[in-house]
């Protein structure tokens, strides 16, 4: 049966049970972190970068802002996978129709993209810095993030948190070192922190401060990593890995806020106070920087813009299996989800910098955010109703006050996407070829917005099927009276291998001598792929004469058989005769590849169970 679990593959694969005291709460340490690398990305670069700049230490608060909500969504993420062992993506699915699903993956899928958009290009920036290498070879390398994270996995998530925690101190190091360089004013910066109010581009900069920080595919992911944790199932079990979890996410989104600070000081510091205003992006400051101090600040600025854009591609990428899987029950082979959510990140870059060059990844940057913006509401929303659910919650619902200040922050931070979209498509309104801004973006938009009130409306509205929603995987059946099942017509898949007479022994005990056996081999030459039954090369004689031994030999032992030859592909060949002869039972020995023997020669044992509508039993 497969694996129904968030993130099968590392599922309660930390046990908590076995430390005491300090090292207790060490073993729920390590989820956090891994979302923390969201709150630090390229997006939160370019943004930070431009409140600095610009408006030195003035926006520091809005950051602390941004980052309290974020703390206060995240807890919310962590309850729902903690309390109800669900992620978002499955609660979301139990909770809202399939015709609901299906955009909802799409619009989180799209986000995905988005944000592994930016961290690709994050990353292809800071190679080039650093090496000199050119962007579109930068872009290329980050596909083999696919293989690293896929080897961090089979590590286990100890490993995965490691490598994130050790990217995290690289560059919470690097800009710990640029703070002593650029020597900001404590003064000004404690002034920061007292909230002014923000017109212009002070509150554009603050929105997309707010919309780079909250990103709904973190949401996803953590409500999934926190079942990475095994724990006591029981209200004690249960409060205490609330408590121990609350206590990593306030640490490592700190430690994020730190990062994010760090980066809007050194720019205030090292541009603002100089009377450079005028920082665009990246590029430009790594280059400020050199001008203005040496080689060591830019060095660490973009080793830094590395570690940030290496770690979080790794939880994108893991947040893209969690919503497939969660919205769509869709489970796809590990390496092919992950090289799928890369390449549809890897081609608008591509295609932006072969079609309008390398000066266009920053608009490329922005882009990404806007659509980010756009599906914040579609995880934000749920996520509050389920934990505001006392029927699904039980003791674990959250409080009056929790609820206040969750939609609160809902409101503030979908009513500030929404104007920061608005703002955007406006820009793009005023280009003389904007056709398809009202034939694909307005009807989109329209598409959306209704989908949004739909999912805040719907679980207020929706009073039935409550039981479905609160048994995950439906009741157990009554299964009754069971009657011997007989099978008269058995096939057997053989291929002259020492797998042979297990297989067959196997076949032989479900039928005994009343049923009869149809003996199927498949011959796979080139010449048997064109020709069919037409060809009669040596390896197909000797096939045939093969397979009557076995039939002679069943015949000997009291055993009624007939031999079968099919030709080209195995699983389509075996299910032919299968269909074909009304077989009740097909017993096949599974060929025992393993790694890469797998990815080339495919399975076909999972081929023909698709293309079969009857029982088949696999012999190993």
């Amino acid at each position: 049966m497969a694996k129904t679990e968030s993130l099968s593959e590392v599922h309660q694969s930390v046990n908590t049970s076995k430390r005491k005291g300090w090292r207790r709460i060490l073993a729920f340490i390590g989820p956090a972190y891994l979302i923390s690398v969201g709150y630090m990305d390229p997006g939160n670069w370019a943004t930070d970068l431009a409140g600095g700049s610009k408006f030195g230490y003035q926006l520091i608060w809005v950051l602390l802002m941004s980052n309290l909500i974020a703390l206060l969504l995240q807890s919310l993420s962590a309850r729902l996978g903690i309390v109800r062992g669900l992620d978002l993506a499955q609660a979301s699915k139990q909770a809202y129709p399939r015709w609901a699903n299906i955009p909802l993956f799409g619009l989180a899928q799209t986000a995905i993209i988005a944000c592994d958009l930016a961290e690709i290009i994050g990353m292809a920036i800071g190679l080039q810095l650093l090496f000199g290498l050119p962007l579109i070879w930068g872009i290329s390398i980050t596909i083999f993030d696919t293989i690293l994270l896929l080897f961090l996995l089979n590590k286990g998530m100890r490993a995965m948190e490691g490598f994130i925690v050790s990217m995290v101190f690289i560059v919470g190091i690097s800009f710990l070192v640029e703070m002593f360089i650029v020597e900001p004013s404590l003064k000004e910066i404690a002034k920061g922190f007292e909230p002014s109010i923000l017109n212009g581009d002070a509150l554009y900069i603050a929105i997309g401060i707010i919309g780079a920080t909250v990103m709904p595919h973190n949401l996803y992911l953590h409500s999934s990593l926190v079942q990475t944790r095994k724990i006591e199932r029981t209200n004690k079990g249960i409060k205490e890995a609330l408590k121990f979890n609350l206590i990593d996410t306030t640490v490592a989104l700190n430690l994020a806020f730190f990062v994010n600070a760090a980066i809007l000081i050194l720019a205030a510091a090292a541009f603002y106070k100089n009377g450079l205003h005028e920082v665009a992006e990246i590029q430009d400051a790594h280059k400020l920087l050199s001008n203005i101090f040496g080689n060591i600040a830019p060095t660490l600025f973009a080793i830094a813009l590395i570690a940030a854009g290496q770690s979080s591609t790794v939880t994108g990428t893991l947040a893209g299996q969690i919503i497939m899987e969660g919205h769509i029950n869709l489970r796809i082979q590990p390496w092919l989800r992950r090289l799928i959510t890369r390449l549809l990140a890897i081609i608008p870059a591509f295609f932006t910098i072969l079609h309008y060059g390398d000066d266009a990844l920053g608009g490329l940057l922005v882009l990404s955010q806007v659509v980010l913006s756009l599906q914040l509401g579609f995880a934000v929303i749920p996520l509050i109703h389920f934990n505001s659910d006392k029927n699904l919650m039980k003791d674990f619902a959250i409080k009056t006050w929790v609820k206040v200040l969750a939609w609160a922050s809902a409101v503030t931070i979908i009513a500030l996407n929404v104007k920061l979209v608005i703002e955007e498509i406006s820009g793009w309104a005023k280009d003389s070829n904007n056709w398809w801004i009202y034939v694909i973006v307005v009807p989109a938009l329209i598409f959306i917005v209704f989908l949004l009130l739909y999912v805040f409306f719907h679980p207020l509205i929706e009073k039935k099927n409550r039981e479905r929603q609160i048994v995950p995987h439906g009741n157990a059946l009554d299964i009754g009276k069971i009657e011997k099942i007989s099978y008269n017509r058995i096939g057997i898949a053989v291929d002259f291998s020492k797998n042979d007479g297990n297989t067959i022994r196997h076949a032989l005990i479900q039928g005994g001598k009343d049923a009869h056996y149809y003996l199927i081999h498949v011959v796979e030459t080139a010449a048997a792929r064109y020709h069919g039954q037409e060809v009669m090369d040596h390896e197909t004689e000797s096939d045939a004469k093969n397979l009557e031994k076995y039939r002679v030999n069943l015949e000997d032992l009291g055993f009624d058989s007939t031999p079968f030859i099919g030709f080209g592909s195995t699983a389509k060949a075996i299910a032919e005769i299968s269909n074909k002869n009304e077989l009740e039972l097909l017993v096949m020995g599974a060929h025992g590849h393993k790694g890469l023997k797998d990815l080339i020669f495919g399975t076909t044992v999972n081929s023909v169970r698709h293309k079969v509508n009857i029982p088949v039993l696999i012999i190993r």
